[in-house]
């Protein structure tokens, strides 16, 4: 399985894709944006994700905040959810100018949309990907909506159950889309290693025959580790320029080291699991031939003689005959002098 976003290939085969998730972490302005963007590319990451929204379309004007924002931005008498959120969005034009400026810096622009409004720009400015957040994932009309846009999709799941995924699948393949991967994920914000499951990701490969991956929202360095070397096959980290920085998310992100650290790690941890072929490495043959052992001579067997356990031994280094012969070679010939030490070839004995 396997799909493309912009230039990169995505699946079985191919490295991770790392998303740097900037999300609302700009503050709403276009220069804080791009300082992530700058730190995205440094960084390593494949893409940097910024997230799309209308607020007058998602939320009404006295929705109740969460715990995790009034710990982050206060009580909703200091500042409403809705005033918060219009103080995080991006206009087409700001979408435009960080586009424009991944562009220049050779990084993927992607976004998540959270209404329909804002899904009709993304796909007018031709972004290359769709990642839905799992907020969304029971909003089937919503699903339904994005997958008819033909884009790859990359679809988040906490706070979901397995049925909820299942319909969120169902209802992306009845329009026809087979490009998905799905997330597992956890929607506690930061939430702790003993709730990450990353197993998940097996069962949504099993059952649901697709690309999987974590969006993470821990803040330890173990399941950038553990979820590559399950074969998640996309990774995407919230990061921000500064933690204090006043906002919702900045105290669940990575700042600028930190993200370059869980990307190098996922690197490394890519490079540890290799290739799946078992065999000997360039890098082993010298050992090989020292440490392993072979069938040796223990004193000297003049021509003529019978090879008996008197006479042989498996010692190193591994320059005669392997082990596995040790038996077959009791009671053979032999059709030379051999000396006292010395490994026991092929041409030694004789085996008729």
């Amino acid at each position: 399985m396997e799909f493309k976003i912009h230039n990169k290939m995505v699946g079985e085969g191919h490295p991770l894709f790392f998303i740097a998730e900037a999300g609302v972490n700009h503050n709403g302005s276009i220069d804080l944006g791009k300082k992530l963007i700058d730190f995205a590319v440094d960084s390593g990451a494949d893409a940097v994700k910024f997230q799309s929204f209308k607020t007058e379309n998602i939320i009404i004007p006295k929705a109740p905040k969460s715990t995790y924002h009034v710990e982050t931005t206060g009580k909703d008498s200091e500042q409403t959810w809705f005033e918060l959120l219009k103080t995080q969005e991006l206009t087409k034009e700001m979408h435009g100018r960080l586009i424009e400026y991944c562009n220049k810096k050779e990084i993927i622009f992607l976004s998540t949309p959270y209404d329909e409004e804002s899904v009709d720009l993304l796909i007018s400015l031709d972004v290359p990907a769709i990642k839905i957040a799992s907020t969304d994932t029971n909003n089937i009309p919503f699903i339904r909506y994005i997958a008819a846009k033909g884009k790859p999709m990359i679809l988040s799941t906490a706070m979901a159950t397995m049925d909820e995924v299942e319909e969120a699948v169902n209802t992306i393949r009845q329009e026809g889309l087979e490009e998905l991967a799905l997330l597992q994920c956890t929607g506690n914000y930061p939430s702790q290693i003993t709730d990450s499951n990353l197993r998940v990701m097996k069962t949504y490969a099993e059952k649901l025959n697709c690309i999987i991956g974590y969006s993470d929202h821990t803040t330890d360095l173990i399941n950038p580790v553990a979820a590559t070397a399950m074969g998640a096959k996309i990774y995407e980290k919230h990061f921000t320029l500064d933690k204090s920085l006043p906002g919702p998310d900045h105290r669940m992100s990575l700042e600028p080291e930190e993200l370059k650290q869980t990307i190098r790690i996922i690197r490394d941890t890519e490079l540890s699991l290799g290739s799946p072929e078992k065999r000997v490495l360039e890098v082993e043959k010298e050992n090989q031939k020292k440490l392993r052992k072979s069938i040796i001579s223990i004193k000297k067997i003049n021509k003529g003689d019978i090879v008996t356990t008197k006479n042989i031994a498996i010692m190193r280094p591994q320059t005669g005959l392997e082990p596995r012969l040790y038996s077959s070679l009791l009671g053979k010939k032999v059709k030379r002098d051999i000396n006292k030490y010395v490994p026991i070839q092929n041409e030694d004995i004789e085996w008729s």
